[in-house]
């Protein structure tokens, strides 16, 4: 994945013609696709299959996004998962092809293998710029993927949008909560009868922003489907010396914790501070058995292999001897 300190994504994407600026030909640009090490994003984009191979799916297909928008010509936005990956938004699971557009009039938008029109009508409000990039608006994008995206994606992304809304450096925006969830519940009544509409209403009704990663959003689902009570999110405690802990879940019907444990905290190097493998896994013993002593209740850890269905999680959760009430 990129760092702030290296080249962003719309400087990676390249025409065929800057290529050939820079010294490249039509044989060397052919050799170097053939040999894996630059790219074709579609007929005239290309990327170094090096840069492309460091990215995450939602990147590679925001680099689809900017190739097509750098193509395109008239008044259809970005829509769909391709605005999604405008807003940073993640898709979990879902696979990214396919760019889509959106137009509110039915003209001949491309017949590119690799873009999908579609035809709806746009509110001013509606369209947004990212990155130079005109899209659908943030509510507009969520309303139009949580009603057709399957459950568990819905959810993450309604969860990754809210927080959008409302994470304020360390602080929560109530207000801007409370506003975005108003909003957006005007904007699903009226369009009462749509396609999967009383869906989306539940997805938007259980969204939570606080929680911070996609697998955090699917445990809770996958907890809801259990029949846990509704957890505490982001649960904080007294830690030794001034430290202040934050725990996941706060599963109180079960006097009990949960935390989602994803891989990424031990084997990127970005994310253990400089810190060796051995020593985060040191530190996290730690914090746990602090966190068991003090509060006198059980904690599990589970991670992206047991919420791939909430029997899965049941059996991880009855190996810490918890179970819904």
């Amino acid at each position: 994945m990129l760092t702030d300190t290296e080249p962003q994504l719309e400087h990676l994407v390249r025409s065929r013609r800057d290529l050939m600026l820079n010294g490249w030909t039509d044989r060397s640009i052919a050799d170097a696709v053939h040999r894996g090490e630059l790219f074709h994003i579609r007929r005239g984009w290309y990327i170094l299959a090096a840069e492309r191979d460091g990215l995450w799916p939602e990147e590679r297909h925001r680099a689809h996004v900017i190739a097509v928008a750098r193509d395109a010509s008239g008044n259809a936005v970005m829509s769909h998962t391709s605005a999604a990956v405008l807003w940073r938004l993640p898709l979990y699971r879902i696979g990214l092809v396919r760019v889509h557009m959106t137009t509110d009039a039915p003209v001949r938008i491309s017949s590119a293998r690799d873009v999908r029109r579609h035809v709806a009508p746009l509110r001013a409000g509606d369209i947004g710029i990212i990155d130079g990039i005109r899209c659908t608006s943030l509510a507009r994008t969520v309303f139009d993927l949580i009603r057709v995206l399957p459950l568990e994606a819905a959810v993450v992304l309604a969860d990754a949008a809210e927080r959008q809304m409302a994470e304020r450096q360390w602080e929560w925006d109530l207000d801007a909560v409370t506003s975005w969830r108003r909003a957006m519940s005007e904007r699903l009544a009226e369009a009462s009868g749509a396609r999967g509409i009383r869906r989306a209403r539940w997805v938007s009704e259980f969204a939570d922003g606080r929680a911070q990663l996609p697998g955090e959003s699917v445990s809770r689902l996958q907890l809801h489907r259990l029949g846990f009570a509704k957890p505490e999110l982001q649960v904080p405690i007294e830690g030794p010396n001034g430290k202040q802990y934050f725990v996941d879940f706060g599963l109180d019907d079960v006097e009990s914790y949960g935390e989602f444990d994803g891989e990424s905290k031990y084997l990127d190097e970005s994310l253990r501070s400089g810190k060796r493998i051995e020593q985060v896994l040191l530190e996290e013993k730690q914090r746990e058995d602090w966190i068991r002593g003090r509060t006198q209740r059980r904690l599990a850890r589970w991670g992206f292999e047991h919420i791939a269905t909430a029997s899965r999680l049941a059996a991880r959760l009855a190996s810490f001897s918890i179970a819904a009430p």
